[in-house]
C-alpha cells in the first residue's frame, strides 16, 4: 500500500489539474485582435481561440473549415467583428445554438447600423474598450467568483490604452488636415481619428477592398494624387495587395512619398495595444520625417 501512495498522489495531482483545465471559460476571438483582448481581460481564468490570425492572408476570402465550425460551436464566449465582415459565422452559431453562449458582435456594442460601410472597426480608438468591458461581463456572469478580478483586468487595459490614445491627439494637434491617400479603408478610422484628410476616391478604397473592378476615373484620380504630390504619406494594405496596388506602391516610391503600411490581421508577436501605437508611430514618422517606412519588413 505505502508503494501505491505515490502513484496515488500523481493521479490526485493529475485529476485536479484536469479539473482546473476543465474550470477554465473556452473563448474565440473571431479575428485574432479580440482573441487578444479576451486574453487579457480573462488571464488564467479563460482559454482563448482565434480564428482568424494569419497577416498574410487576405481576411475578406476566408472560409471555415468543419474545425473551423466545432471551434466556435464548443466555445462559451465568441466575440465576433459584425458589420458583414465575419457573416459566416452568424451561420455556425446558428446551426448549433446554445442559449449559455455568450456571442459579443462589436458592431452591436458600438450601436452601428448594418449599412455600415468600413468593417475594419478595431481600428476606432473607442472600440476596444467597449470590447473588454463586454468581455469582462460575459465573463462574470460565468465565473462570478472572480468578477472583481475581470474588472481590474479592464481597468488596466483602459489604461494600457492611453499611450495610444495621447499619439493620435498629438499627431492631430500637429499635423491635422494632413493629406493621404489609401489603397482600401482597413486605417482609415485611425487616419480620420488622427485628424487625416483621405484624398482617396471612397469608390476606389471599396472596390479594391471587395475585390471589383475600379472606376477607371478613380484610378486616374489616385494616380495624379500621387503624380502632383498632393498627399503627404501613402497608406497601403501590407495583407491585401495586387496588380493596381503595387503600381500605386511603385509610383509613390518613385515620387519619394512617404508610404505607410498597415495591416488588416494584428501581426504576430504584438499586442493590440503595441500594434495600434506602432502604426500610429510610424504615420508620425512618414509625415514628421519624410522616412520610406513600412509597419513590418
Amino acid at each position: 500500500m505505502p508503494a501505491l501512495l505515490p502513484l496515488i498522489a500523481l493521479f490526485a495531482g493529475l485529476g485536479m489539474a484536469q479539473m482546473a483545465t476543465a474550470a477554465t471559460i473556452y473563448a474565440v476571438g473571431v479575428e485574432n485582435e479580440y482573441a487578444d483582448v479576451i486574453g487579457q481581460i480573462g488571464g488564467g481564468y479563460v482559454t482563448v481561440s482565434a480564428i482568424e490570425s494569419n497577416p498574410n492572408t487576405d481576411p475578406h476570402t476566408f472560409e471555415a473549415s468543419p474545425a473551423v465550425a466545432r471551434e466556435i460551436a464548443g466555445a462559451q464566449i465568441v466575440v465576433r467583428n459584425g458589420v458583414g465582415y465575419d457573416g459566416w459565422v452568424k451561420k455556425i452559431l446558428a446551426s448549433d445554438p446554445n442559449p449559455k453562449r455568450k456571442v459579443i458582435v462589436v458592431q452591436d456594442l458600438l450601436h452601428l447600423p448594418e449599412s455600415t460601410k468600413n468593417p475594419h472597426l478595431w481600428y476606432k480608438p473607442e472600440t476596444m474598450s467597449a470590447v473588454a468591458q463586454a468581455v469582462a461581463r460575459s465573463l462574470a456572469e460565468l465565473d462570478p467568483a472572480h468578477a472583481a478580478y475581470f474588472a481590474a483586468n479592464v481597468r488596466k487595459f483602459d489604461v494600457s490604452l492611453q499611450p495610444w490614445h495621447q499619439a493620435i491627439a498629438s499627431f492631430k494637434a500637429q499635423f491635422g488636415g494632413t493629406p493621404v491617400a489609401v489603397t482600401e479603408p482597413v486605417a482609415d478610422y485611425l487616419l480620420q481619428a488622427a485628424g487625416c484628410d483621405i484624398k482617396t476616391p471612397w469608390n476606389l478604397q471599396t472596390a479594391i477592398m471587395n475585390g471589383t473592378d475600379p472606376a477607371p476615373q478613380d484610378v486616374s484620380i489616385q494616380n495624379q494624387l500621387i503624380k502632383h504630390h498632393k498627399i503627404k504619406a501613402f497608406v497601403y494594405n501590407k495583407q491585401v495587395t495586387n496588380s493596381l496596388t503595387a503600381s500605386f506602391l511603385s509610383k509613390a516610391k518613385a515620387e519619394n512619398i512617404p508610404v505607410v503600411g498597415v495591416y488588416e490581421t494584428m501581426p504576430t508577436g504584438d499586442s493590440y495595444q503595441s500594434w495600434m501605437l506602432t502604426e500610429t508611430n510610424t504615420l508620425r514618422n512618414a509625415v514628421e520625417r519624410g522616412i520610406l517606412t513600412t509597419v513590418r519588413k
